[in-house]
């Protein structure tokens, strides 16, 4: 199980997303803008949530309020980058 419970500022634009998805594969849609990639970005430890929590399963992967952040490499999630890496 995923749960996501973050907000994110970016400049001035500001990502607010709570949702729990019980599926082995997850996907997101939205307008362009609407900070998909972003979002994605914090799951995989790319970025880190301004507040919030973020779990897979029983793992914290992030916790701003006990400062856990799980780097990328030690996250079970695979990303496939849009362009080439």
């Amino acid at each position: 199980m995923l749960r996501v419970d973050v907000t994110k500022q970016l400049g001035e634009f500001s990502l607010e997303a709570s949702f729990t998805s019980e599926g082995r594969v997850t996907g997101l849609f939205g307008a362009s803008g609407a900070g998909k990639t972003s979002l994605i970005n914090m799951i995989a430890g790319l970025l880190r949530p301004d507040r919030g929590t973020i779990a897979l399963d029983d793992e914290v992967l992030d916790d701003t309020a006990e400062g856990v952040h799980v780097p990328p490499h030690r996250r079970r999630i695979g990303y496939v980058f849009q362009d080439a890496r």
